[in-house]
């Protein structure tokens, strides 16, 4: 029988649970297939068209699904492939009753939320660990218990653990835990308050997992245990680490996995040792590089965490710590910074992809200055397009060259280098029409990126785009020294580009970061990470 551990958060939102879930289903992966389940009460049915400033990273998925960053963490903490039925939306779920009704399947019967609603989430989370053969259904429900938006996911868990018994389900709850600044004291009134509001919905958590700045002293824990009904050992101190590969270590270590193993009766101990090493090289590093980030989302960092999260994997196998540097390139466009001053000292440069019009020739500006000065570049979907803007214009002589993407401004386009995908182009509807998830790149022999993929002529990628380089104008570009080293056999769509005379000047299409694990790095991250030390080090 499917086993099933169930996440939820109070006091306020952003604490971490799609990490602290994912850290607690690192912890059974040995022997157990854990399947992750996400539940978002708003209403989109994905959040492909909301923007990254307010929601974080869209993260793109193998089979085309566009989810939030909390399946990055699934997947790269679970070693899974996640699928986009895994994620619940309210959205999803009214989408598919209204269809229900309009269909007759109700027979006429009036649709309610309790039980029809209800009744949904049950039959699509079931269908899903049952298709995946799961042995663990790890459901994250995000938002904070007292939100309206998310009570129907809650209600519905309640109601499949009467269904499949208790003994087959772990609650843990994860709280926040203020310091008081005057005082340094630790509160657990707010934890207390959010355990209450959890058990009102018919829910008693086995575990209490709190976040905060500090360790969590003996006193909180044993006020804690004592007014949520849980025993103190199972109030699991979550404070701030140094990384997020430190969390699953954090949490064996005080016992959650013996905890889960003795309630749901499994066994499935973790191995750990590997990650400890990987863990002390992020924490330790010998080395250090300045890697800017050059883009127009820098406001919120979350809507780069793959990024992030693929420059710290190369690091932890390089020994090296990538020292981020947030450079907003609307200040180089509007000349408030200029381009030499915002990159000195910089030893490596990501212009990453993104959207619209807005700092554009600021990083246009940007991916100029790395070519001249040999500084080692990675562009991703539109940082590589607008490498080859920058190539078309400065190098082939191609003057008013750019992309089709900034007539909607009213800019004259005299050589669109890139243009709308041929099939996009009558497309109105933005959500779900980008060319999205993972596709195959056949690899020219010879090439950097051949190399760098240790000789293999395909490779499986992810892509997010709706423009992609003009084929018009690839023979004239490459004559004057770019290479197109990954392409399309099938779409004879470029996906990736390089410069060979260059230490490290490499785009590509596809979003490489997306497949990042600590255990694997990506290649190309990898590869600039270490050309930017190699910099660094013949320049010292």
């Amino acid at each position: 029988m499917t086993k099933f551990i169930v996440v939820t958060g109070g006091v306020l939102s952003g604490l971490g649970k799609g990490i602290a879930a994912a850290s607690i289903g690192h912890l059974l992966t040995r022997y157990l297939k854990v399947i992750p389940i996400k539940c978002d009460g708003y209403l989109n049915t994905d959040p492909g068209t909301m923007n990254p400033i307010e929601h974080g990273e869209v993260f793109v998925l193998d089979d085309g699904g566009e989810v939030d960053m909390d399946f990055g963490h699934y997947e790269r903490f679970l070693n899974v492939t996640c699928k986009f039925s895994w994620n619940l939306t309210m959205g999803k779920v009214f989408k598919s009753i209204l269809e229900k009704e309009r269909r007759g399947d109700f027979l006429g019967r009036t649709v309610q939320f309790i039980p029809h609603v209800t009744d949904e989430i049950k039959s699509m989370i079931r269908r899903i660990l049952e298709s995946e053969k799961a042995d663990i259904g790890l459901i994250e429900i995000g938002g904070t218990v007292g939100d309206l938006e998310n009570e129907f996911f809650i209600e519905a868990v309640r109601q499949i653990s009467l269904d499949m018994g208790q003994e087959n389900f772990f609650f843990v709850h994860l709280t926040y835990v203020p310091m008081l600044s005057n005082t340094k004291e630790q509160k657990s009134k707010p934890t207390q308050q959010s355990v209450k509001l959890l058990n009102e919905r018919g829910i008693r958590p086995d575990v209490v997992i709190t976040r905060s700045k500090a360790k969590l002293n003996k006193k909180i824990r044993e006020k804690i245990a004592l007014f949520c009904n849980i025993p103190p050992d199972a109030v699991i101190d979550g404070h701030d680490v140094e990384t997020v590969y430190e969390v699953p270590i954090l949490y064996d270590e005080q016992g959650l996995t013996k905890l889960i193993h003795k309630k749901l009766h499994i066994y499935s101990p973790p191995e750990l040792s590997g990650l400890k090493t990987l863990v002390k090289k992020i924490k330790r590093p010998k080395q250090r590089v300045k890697i800017a980030i050059c883009g127009k989302y820098t406001r919120l960092q979350d809507s780069y965490a793959s990024i992030i999260e693929a420059l710290i994997h190369s690091g932890a196998h390089l020994d090296v710590k990538p020292e981020i540097i947030w450079l907003e390139t609307t200040n180089i466009e509007t000349g408030e910074t200029s381009v030499e001053e915002a990159l000195r000292g910089i030893d490596g440069i990501i212009v990453p992809g993104g959207f619209g019009t807005r700092g554009i020739e600021g990083k246009i500006e940007v991916i100029k200055y790395a070519r001249e000065h040999n500084i080692p570049f990675l562009g991703i979907c539109y940082g590589m397009q607008l490498a080859v803007i920058e190539f078309a214009r400065n190098i082939c002589g191609l003057e008013g060259a750019n992309t089709t993407e900034v007539e909607s401004d009213g800019v004259e386009v005299k050589h669109p280098v890139i243009f709308i995908l041929p099939d996009k182009a009558k497309e109105k509807n933005y959500g779900g029409t980008l060319r999205r998830g993972g596709y195959d790149v056949s690899i020219k022999q010879g090439t950097i990126l051949h190399k760098i993929y240790g000789e293999r002529d395909t490779i499986r990628e992810r892509f997010r785009h709706r423009y992609e380089v003009n084929p018009q104008y690839v023979p004239i570009i490459e004559k004057h020294g770019l290479v197109f080293s990954g392409y399309s056999k099938t779409e004879g769509i470029m996906q990736a580009m390089e410069l060979p005379s260059h230490r490290y000047f490499i785009g590509t299409q596809f979003h490489p970061e997306l497949i990042s694990k600590l255990e694997k790095p990506a290649p190309l991250f990898y590869h600039l990470v270490k050309n930017a030390l190699e910099r660094k080090q013949s320049q010292t």
